[in-house]
C-alpha cells in the first residue's frame, strides 16, 4: 500500500471517530429504518477501512514504542506492577478485550462482549520464565531423575474443599505427594475461618473467643475468601512482606471484577486439555508469572483466578508461586544441601524445606529455633522467627529431631503434623489452650535458654560452659555443690537438669511447688487428615459395601494432669494412667498422641470412633 493510501486510511479513521463514540462492536452497527442501501454500504466500507487503518497504526506504534516483556529472572527483577500495567496498555489508546460477563437479564448465563479497558480489569497473562530460570526451577523442585509418577502426582492435585458436610472446611488430597503444601495452606485457612473476623477492616484483630465446630454453617463465599487470604499471606511471607509472585498458565485471561464461573472453568479445561509437565521446557512453555506489591491487588486477582488453583494444577502452581516469591537464589541460600530436590524421591513427598518455607517464609531444612553453630563458620539453619501456625512431628517422639519453641508455640493453636510420609493438621477452637501458668512459662523460658546452647542436633544435652550461661540467663541460684555435681561429666542432660529444677525452690529460680496442682488442664483438639480414608466405625454400609472414601476429622479430649513434684517427675506412665483413671479419663493411644505429647508431655488423650490417622 502506498504512502498516499496510508494517509487516506488515517483520514478515514479520524472521520469514523468523530461525533458519537463507536459502538462496542463494529460488526453490529446501529440500524436505522431511514438509512438508504447506498448510505449503509458507504458507512460499512468506511468502517472497514477505519478498522484496517487502526490495526496498521497500532502495529506500527507497538513496533516503535513498546519494548518486549522481559522474562522473569531468578531474583524477580521485573518492573513494578504499575509500570507493567501501563506498558501493557501501550500508546495506542483504549484496548478492546474479550471478557466473560454476567448478563443482567439472565443471571445464570454468560455472554462475551467487547468492552473498553477500564470498564473491566483482566488478569493479564503475565511474563514468561526465561529458559534458564525454568530449568533451574524444575531441577530445584524435582531433580534430574524424577519419575513420571511423581510428576503426575503434582500435576493432578487441586486446592479444593471437601464436599462432605462434616469436613467441608478441609482441603481434599487424592494421593500422596503434595500433602505438605495442602496441609500448610489448611493450617492458615483454619486461622482465617476460626479466629479472624470476616470484616476486612478487622482482618488482623485477634479474637479471644472460642470458635464453633459447626463447620457446615460456613458459607462457600467465606471459605473461598479465607482460602485466598491464606494463599496471599503465605506468598507475601515468602516475599518478606514486600511482594508476592503468582504463577499462572499461559493462554488464560481471567476477569477480575466478575465473570461466569462456568466460562472460567471451560477456559481452564481447554488450557489443561492434554497438558503434562515432564521437563523444564514444559515449565517454560506453559508458565506465566506476575508480581504483586499490594495485598489487595493480589487478593482480587487470586480470587478471580481461584478456579485455576482449584484445577488439577493448583498445588504445583502454588508451590511455584511460593518459590518465586522467595526468589530461587534465596531458596538455595536457605538450604543446608542445595543439591537435593525439594520434592523427595522416590515417592514425591514435600520436603521439610517446603513446609518450613510456607510456615516461616524461608526454606530452612530444620525445625529447631535459630541456627546451630558447627564451628569453622558452618551452621545448620532452623526456624528464624515466631510463626502464625506451628508444626509437630512424630519424628521428635522417636528422638530423630527436636522441634523448637517457635513451632510448638505458634500465635494460633494450629499445627501441621508430620509423620514419616504424610502431613495432617491439628487444631483447637479455643486459643486459651496456648496459655501457660506461672510454672509453665518459667519452664518455657528455661527450656528455650537450654536449647539455645544445645549443639547436639536435638540430643538434649549441653556443655558445662553452656550450662553456666543458661543458669545465668534464667537467674537460677543452684548451690555450688549441685552445680559441681551436674557438671561432673563435662556435659549436662536436660532430664537431670529438669529434676534439679523441680527440687529447687521457686524463690531460687527453681520450680518446686508443694501443692502439686500447677499445670493441670483439660481441653479439646481436632485432627484433620485431608487424604481420602474409609470411615468404618466398626460397620459397613447398607448391602455390605465398603464406605465411601472421604477426609477424616477426629475430635480428641486431652487431659494434662499435674506433675510438678520430684516424685511425679520420676514416676512412669503407669502412674499417670492411674491418676487419669481417678479422674474418670480413658487413655487411648495412636501415633498422633505421641505427637501431642511433644507439645504437652503429660497429655492423656481419648476420642470416640476410629483412631485418628496421621498417614
Amino acid at each position: 500500500m502506498t504512502h498516499r493510501e496510508d494517509e487516506e486510511l488515517e483520514m478515514a479513521l479520524r472521520m469514523s471517530l468523530q461525533g458519537a463514540p463507536p459502538e462496542a462492536k463494529r460488526s453490529k452497527p446501529r440500524e436505522s429504518a431511514e438509512e438508504s442501501v447506498e448510505a449503509r454500504n458507504r458507512r460499512m466500507q468506511r468502517e472497514l477501512m477505519a478498522a484496517a487503518a487502526e490495526k496498521r497504526i497500532r502495529a506500527a506504534a507497538e513496533s516503535r514504542n513498546l519494548s518486549p516483556a522481559r522474562p522473569m529472572t531468578a531474583g524477580g527483577e521485573e518492573e513494578e506492577e504499575e509500570e507493567e500495567e501501563e506498558e501493557a496498555k501501550g500508546k495506542s489508546g483504549a484496548v478492546v478485550v474479550e471478557v466473560p460477563v454476567v448478563s443482567g437479564a439472565e443471571p445464570d448465563s454468560c455472554r462475551s462482549v467487547k468492552v473498553e479497558e477500564g470498564e473491566r480489569r483482566v488478569v493479564d497473562a503475565g511474563e514468561e520464565l526465561s529458559p534458564s530460570v525454568a530449568n533451574e526451577l524444575f531441577l530445584m523442585m524435582f531433580g534430574s531423575g524424577v519419575s513420571k509418577d511423581v510428576l503426575a502426582q503434582w500435576s493432578n492435585q487441586g486446592i479444593r474443599f471437601s464436599s462432605d458436610p462434616e469436613t467441608c472446611m478441609g482441603l481434599v488430597q487424592h494421593e500422596g505427594g503434595p500433602c505438605g503444601v495442602l496441609a500448610t495452606i489448611q493450617a492458615y485457612l483454619l486461622k482465617y475461618l476460626l479466629f479472624t473476623p470476616d470484616d476486612l477492616d478487622k482482618r488482623f484483630q485477634r479474637s479471644f473467643h472460642a470458635a464453633t465446630d459447626n463447620f457446615a454453617s460456613i458459607t462457600e463465599e467465606r471459605k473461598a475468601r479465607a482460602l485466598v487470604d491464606s494463599m496471599v499471606e503465605i506468598l507475601f511471607l515468602c516475599g518478606s512482606g514486600k511482594n508476592a509472585v503468582v504463577a499462572f498458565l499461559g493462554g488464560l485471561s481471567l476477569d477480575v471484577d466478575g465473570g461466569c464461573e462456568a466460562d472460567k472453568n471451560e477456559a481452564i479445561s481447554k488450557v489443561l486439555e492434554g497438558l503434562s509437565i515432564e521437563s523444564a521446557s514444559d515449565f517454560h512453555k506453559v508458565l506465566r508469572v506476575k508480581r504483586y506489591t499490594s495485598w489487595k491487588t493480589a487478593f482480587d486477582h487470586l480470587m478471580s483466578a481461584l478456579p485455576l488453583f482449584q484445577s488439577r494444577m493448583g498445588a504445583m502452581l502454588f508451590l511455584i508461586s511460593a518459590l518465586l516469591s522467595r526468589g530461587l537464589d534465596s531458596i538455595q541460600a536457605d538450604r543446608d544441601d542445595p543439591s537435593l530436590p525439594l520434592v523427595t524421591a522416590p515417592f514425591g513427598h514435600a520436603s521439610q524445606e517446603i513446609v518450613n518455607l510456607l510456615l516461616c517464609g524461608q526454606a530452612v531444612p530444620n525445625v529447631f529455633d535459630g541456627r546451630m553453630d558447627l564451628g569453622g563458620g558452618m551452621f545448620l539453619k532452623g526456624i528464624p522467627t515466631a510463626v502464625e501456625v506451628g508444626f509437630l512431628t512424630l519424628l521428635e517422639s522417636l528422638n530423630l529431631c527436636k522441634v523448637g519453641q517457635s513451632l510448638k508455640h505458634p500465635k494460633w493453636p494450629i499445627w501441621v503434623v508430620g509423620s514419616e510420609s504424610h502431613y495432617t493438621v491439628l487444631f483447637a477452637l479455643d486459643p486459651s489452650v496456648q496459655e501457660e501458668n506461672e510454672l509453665e512459662q518459667r519452664e518455657s523460658r528455661i527450656r528455650k535458654a537450654f536449647d539455645s546452647q544445645d549443639q547436639s542436633g536435638g540430643g538434649g544435652f549441653i556443655s558445662a560452659e553452656g550450662f553456666h550461661q543458661v543458669i545465668k540467663e534464667a537467674n537460677i541460684n543452684f548451690p555450688p555443690e549441685k552445680i559441681e555435681n551436674l557438671c561432673s561429666t563435662g556435659f549436662i542432660v536436660w532430664s537431670e537438669f529438669w529434676q534439679s529444677l523441680l527440687e529447687l525452690d521457686k524463690n531460687l529460680g527453681g520450680l518446686k511447688d508443694p501443692s502439686g496442682l500447677m499445670g493441670k488442664k483439660q481441653f479439646d483438639l481436632y485432627h484433620f487428615n485431608g487424604i481420602a480414608k474409609s470411615v468404618l466405625n466398626g460397620a459397613l454400609t447398607a448391602g455390605g459395601e465398603s464406605p465411601a472414601q472421604r477426609p477424616r476429622l477426629c475430635k480428641l479430649h486431652v487431659a494434662v494432669p499435674p506433675r510438678w513434684t520430684q516424685e511425679e517427675f520420676l514416676a512412669d506412665v503407669a502412674t499417670a494412667s492411674s491418676s487419669s483413671e481417678k479422674d474418670s479419663q480413658v487413655s487411648q493411644h495412636a501415633p498422633l498422641v505421641d505427637c501431642i505429647k511433644t507439645r504437652w508431655p503429660r497429655a492423656i488423650c481419648s476420642w470416640i470412633g476410629d483412631s485418628p490417622s496421621i498417614v
